[in-house]
């Protein structure tokens, strides 16, 4: 599971807004073109995103192993037809290029999450968006990215209790049901702990927010961001 991690990247000295800004653009530009050419110049400009955030694509791969399945499988199951040739390579190229740019999206977002802290990316949000509804989206954003990752944790040991058990000898719709079960119950009763733990806390819909300033360097982020933008259109 990818989390922030402290360190003193040229990622994590670039204030949050100007990180959003670039996923914004980049993720416009990647679903508006879908050349191969344009393709390979994102795949240039995720290399550089992913070097300023110093994240392993190793490490990258293997959080998102679930997604990249269902990315994997969509070539071949668009490329699948009722009738003779049985396989279309044209569909598949298609289906094959639309999921390398959401990987490529996928990328940047890892690079986002591994250099900005949780409560950096609530201010950016509530800073940008006025009133409630930016309260609402901060305190999602929040409660997301903490929260996801106890869950991936409750799940993972679910999993490692069963085969300890040699649940693994069973079915796998038996073992499937098994692990969705159980993962639901931990996840209601993670949820109750929370909203306790919330009241207990004195829960504020508008804390205090880490202060956000750009620097020198979020100019250059900023301008990447606008070409981005701008090219989504072009």
């Amino acid at each position: 599971m990818l989390t922030y991690e402290p360190d003193e990247t040229v990622s994590h000295r670039l204030d949050p807004r100007s990180k959003l800004l670039i996923q914004i653009g980049f993720a416009a530009t990647a679903l508006a073109h879908t050349t191969p050419r344009a393709l390979a110049v994102l795949s240039v400009v995720t290399a550089g995103i992913l070097l300023a955030a110093r994240i392993s694509i190793r490490r990258t791969l293997v959080a998102y192993r679930f997604a990249l399945v269902i990315l994997a499988l969509a070539p071949l199951i668009s490329g699948l037809t009722l009738g003779a040739p049985w396989f279309d390579p044209t569909d598949a190229a298609a289906s094959g290029l639309a999921s390398y740019r959401v990987l490529l999206i996928l990328f940047v977002s890892a690079a986002y999450v591994r250099s900005t802290p949780v409560r950096d990316s609530r201010a950016a949000i509530q800073r940008t968006i006025p009133g409630k509804p930016g309260q609402l989206l901060g305190i999602g954003v929040a409660l997301v990215f903490r929260f996801l990752p106890v869950l991936q944790g409750d799940l993972r040991t679910i999993r490692e209790a069963m085969a300890a058990r040699l649940g693994t000898e069973r079915s796998i719709i038996d073992r499937a049901s098994t692990v969705a079960v159980l993962g639901l119950t931990r996840a209601f009763d993670r949820a109750d702990r929370l909203s306790l733990a919330l009241q207990a806390r004195c829960f504020a819909w508008n804390p205090t927010l880490p202060v956000l300033t750009f620097s020198r360097l979020d100019y250059p982020a900023l301008g990447l961001a606008v070409v981005l933008a701008v090219s989504a259109f072009y």
